[in-house]
Parts: C-alpha cells; sequence; structure tokens
C-alpha cells in the first residue's frame, strides 16, 4: 500500500488541478469524489475507482477492505486538509474516471420512459438541484441539453449529494437531444410561458421528455418550436419564473401523479 506525506507531491498537486480546472478533468479522464456516501453511490453507478486516499485515523478498515489493496493510498491528516473540498471531513477522497456520456448510450426499461431535460444551466448548484430531484422522481434519464457547466465540478457532485451518479444522464446540443427524442417517439414538452398551456392539462402517461432552461432566458426557440405542447406553471405573484429545480420538481411529480391513475 502506498503512503503520501508530502503536500508537494506530484499526485497531491494533480488532484488540487482536478478540483480547479474542468479542462484537466477532461484531458485526464478522471474527477474526485470526497465522502463515504458519494464514493458508494459512485461504485453503486458502476463508476470505476482509479485511487482511493485516505487518513488512517479517521478510517475503519473494515470500510478499507471492500477495496482493492493497489487502490488504496495513504495519506497525512495535513494532505488531507489541503485537498478536502468540504469543512466536515470523513477522512477519504476518491479518483474516479468519467462515464461517457452519450445519447446513444442510453437505455429504458420500459416503453414510456420519463426523461427531464435542462438546456444551457449554468450553476452548478442548480445542475445539482435538477439531479436530486430527478433521483427522488427515480427518473428513466435526465438530458443536458447545450452543457454550459461541468456535470464534474466538485460543486455538482456536491450539490447533487451524490445524486450525478444515481441518474442515467446523457449530454448532446439541443438539436441531437431533439433528434434523439423525436426518433425514439418521446414526446416534448417545452416549460415556458409562450404559445403554452397549463402544465396540468397535458398528458404525461405516455413517453415523456419534461424541459426546462435557465431562470435568466427561458429555453431557446428550437424547444418551443420542436415541442409536442408548450407548458406553463401559473405565476401568481409579481415575479414570472422560479428556481429551475423547484420548476422541475412541479412537472415531474404530475407526471408521476398521472402515472399512479
Amino acid at each position: 500500500m502506498k503512503r503520501i506525506e508530502s503536500l508537494q507531491n506530484s499526485l497531491i498537486k494533480n488532484i488540487l488541478k482536478l478540483q480547479e480546472k474542468s479542462r484537466e478533468r477532461k484531458k485526464q479522464g478522471l474527477f474526485v469524489v470526497e465522502g463515504k456516501r458519494e464514493i458508494e453511490l459512485a461504485r453503486k453507478g458502476s463508476y470505476k475507482i482509479a485511487s482511493l486516499l485516505f487518513v488512517n485515523s479517521m478510517i475503519q478498515d473494515e470500510y478499507l477492505d471492500q477495496f482493492d489493496s493497489s487502490e488504496l493510498i495513504e495519506i497525512t491528516q495535513e494532505i488531507y486538509q489541503k485537498i478536502a473540498y468540504r469543512e466536515s471531513t470523513e477522512g477519504v477522497i476518491a479518483l474516479v474516471e468519467i462515464k461517457d456520456h452519450q445519447l446513444s448510450n442510453l437505455e429504458f426499461s420500459n416503453n414510456n420512459p420519463l426523461i427531464l431535460v435542462a438546456e444551457s444551466i449554468e450553476k452548478p448548484g442548480n445542475i445539482g438541484a435538477l439531479l436530486r430531484t430527478a433521483d427522488a422522481a427515480n427518473l428513466d434519464a435526465v438530458i443536458i441539453a447545450n452543457p454550459k457547466a461541468d456535470l464534474y465540478n466538485p460543486n455538482v457532485v456536491r450539490s447533487s449529494v451524490g445524486c450525478v451518479f444515481t441518474n442515467q444522464i446523457a449530454i448532446g446540443s439541443s438539436e441531437e437531444v431533439i433528434n434523439f427524442l423525436q426518433e425514439k417517439g418521446i414526446a416534448i414538452y417545452s416549460a415556458t410561458l409562450q404559445n403554452s398551456n397549463e402544465y396540468t392539462e397535458e398528458d404525461y402517461k405516455g413517453a415523456t421528455a419534461l424541459v426546462v432552461g435557465t431562470e435568466a432566458t427561458g429555453l431557446t426557440q428550437v424547444w418551443r418550436d420542436q415541442a409536442t405542447q408548450n407548458i406553463n406553471i401559473p405565476m401568481e405573484g409579481e415575479i414570472d419564473s422560479m428556481n429551475v429545480s423547484v420548476a422541475a420538481a412541479i412537472l415531474l411529480f404530475e407526471a408521476k401523479r398521472q402515472r399512479k391513475n
């Protein structure tokens, strides 16, 4: 088993790069996961652990027994405090291999999948919240169209509380996603104020994609034009939009409610 005691170690420096720079994550095909729950969810989601760094005094041997010895690297508490992203520490950090998120990799276990499409979401915290909502609704897939933030940004992993690993996720341009949905016979319901019906008026029992955009500008025109139907959530206050994850939750759980009846 390896042991690292120096902050100047090349692996430690590389972990800091991976945490800070999207281009390094993409170049190396690796990202950083911190915490027992998140690491366990990554393993359950069939992500491959490249290395597991741990502080011996903070981790029980029984936890380490589930990993191959070649994956384990002991580090000092000083090093852990340097590379730990969260204040509440558990003494364990993993380097994990990035998955391929092509649309062609999506697999559905039934003929009427329920899918969330999120277009051009910029804030990692909003992406994380959307993934938590998708997990809560047990969706068949989440598709990110025209991505503006790295899926493996530490803030996405953290704010999703590991749901980045529990969802089936695909990424593509809006045009690619629309073509994919139309080829699969999946109805597109775009959340927008323009030319739309109230969301409760539509039937989501068949194969359905619910599409949400940014709070600032909403969905691009292509989603409005190609939708099976545009839908809206009636707003009764002074503003005309709400947090994207809240809007997604309202739409998704209406679809879930209909499918139970």
